[in-house]
């Protein structure tokens, strides 16, 4: 049986002071830890000293973006098998334990997730298959199944299958870096395995906060437009990618006209950034 000692837990935080008390909570299996903090400007590495004194602690001048922080820390790691965990998610030991149990019963898999659950009981579409290989009816898995994506916000990695597949391409900001290291898995014919007897509560976006909840939400906006036309073309073509843009700018701008009239600051900080990442991405061939 895969224990806890064969895992390093990952997680990586951007003004996320206010969910370190339950992430050390969450943790509290794991003897290897490793947080690397994206520059955060709320406290949240000197609380992370104080409530996670044993793990290991990356501090970034700089939010170096989701992927190329998580590589930071996988580039680190000496166990079997790695824990991807945003702090925004709360675990008990048990979940654990179901986890490890499935990666215990399928070692040659390449990612091992659990069903993300959201605060009020409601199960997230958390994995699914990929995008044009056949539509997913939702999170009905009674037992562990290959997928084809599940989500980055909890990922059990067994380390020996991503060294040779690769970590995150840290070409992705924020957003579609799990689907794009999902997508390899999967062209790589290797197992991607939910388990959805393992429900991880998942606060959704509730990792971040800090002084300017507005500017947060318009680079939100910026980064998704961004890498969603990145993926575009990195899996299909330019072109394709150049025909997705101008498809999404011309419904974001006519989605403009009632978010101006029926303003809510949170949405349309968000719309104001997508049309800007969409404006400014410049489609190019990818090697």
């Amino acid at each position: 049986m895969l224990t806890a000692d064969s895992v390093t837990a990952i997680s990586v935080t951007h003004n996320s002071q206010h969910c370190v008390d339950a992430l050390a909570k969450s943790l509290i299996a794991f003897g290897r830890i490793i947080i690397v903090d994206n520059g955060s400007s709320d406290g949240c590495p000197e609380k992370i000293a104080h409530a996670l004194p044993h793990a290991h602690l990356i501090q970034s001048e700089r939010n170096l973006g989701f992927g190329a922080a998580n590589n930071r820390a996988l580039d680190l790691v000496e166990t079997p098998y790695a824990l991807l965990l945003n702090p925004d998610c709360i675990v008990s030991v048990s979940e654990i334990e179901h986890l490890l149990s499935v990666a215990t019963a399928y070692p040659d898999a390449a990612v091992i997730a659990p069903q993300l659950v959201r605060a009020g009981g409601l199960y997230e579409i958390s994995y699914r298959w990929p995008t044009g290989t056949w539509r997913s009816t939702g999170p009905i898995a009674s037992g562990a199944c290959c997928v084809g994506f599940v989500s980055g916000a909890a990922m059990l990695l067994n380390m020996a299958v991503m060294r040779e597949i690769g970590f995150f391409d840290e070409r992705f900001f924020l957003y579609y870096e799990d689907e794009d290291l999902c997508q390899r898995v999967f062209s790589a014919k290797r197992q991607i395995i939910v388990a959805p007897e393992a429900r991880f509560t998942h606060l959704s976006r509730g990792s971040v906060r800090g002084k300017h909840p507005l500017r947060a939400e318009f680079f939100r906006g910026y980064h998704h437009a961004q890498s969603k036309l990145i993926f575009e073309q990195k899996h299909h073509s330019p072109l394709s990618a150049n025909k997705l843009r101008w498809r999404t700018l011309l419904l974001a701008l006519l989605t403009l006209i009632p978010r101006i009239l029926l303003p809510q600051p949170r949405y349309l900080a968000r719309l104001f950034g997508r049309i800007i990442g969409l404006s400014q991405f410049q489609a190019r061939q990818f090697q």
